[in-house]
């Protein structure tokens, strides 16, 4: 399948492969659209590549070959941070905690506060806090 970009696309994924260095291919010329106001399910057996699509919108895997284009102009996503930035999110199939991590640590992985290889625990912890607070939550974000 052939997919167009048009005015109303805002994301458009075409000709997406991704083949694995040991020679298997997860995804071979996906092709994916969505228009604003869309709501899309993917669907299909275990295996047919819908997690490493998804992993690649959000710059967990990178293509072997294809073109992304949000709002009309192609998207290079790097990292999850990048995709954050980008306004894109990721809500796992399965449960992704890490579970020697604190609540604060877990919720700040991959955009934590502070430079280099030193946290900022106390930050870390008040961002945790927010974020807890903000959806009610009765979490300490200290307890792993």
């Amino acid at each position: 399948m052939n997919v167009e970009s048009t005015a109303d696309d805002i994301l458009v994924m075409k000709d997406i492969s991704k083949i694995y260095p040991n020679g298997v291919t997860a995804n071979r010329h996906v092709n994916f659209s969505v228009r604003a106001g869309e709501i899309h399910a993917l669907v299909g057996e275990n295996g047919a590549g819908k997690s490493t699509l998804m992993k690649i919108l959000f710059g967990i895997e990178q293509p072997t070959e294809g073109t992304i284009l949000y709002n009309g102009n192609e998207l290079h996503i790097k990292s999850p941070l990048d995709a954050i930035r980008h306004g894109f999110g990721m809500v796992h199939q399965h449960f992704m905690l890490v579970e020697s991590m604190s609540v604060a640590e877990n919720i700040c992985l991959g955009m934590e506060p502070g430079k280099g290889p030193l946290l900022r625990e106390k930050l870390m912890n008040e961002q945790a806090q927010e974020i807890i607070n903000q959806y009610h939550f009765v979490i300490d974000p200290k307890e792993k």
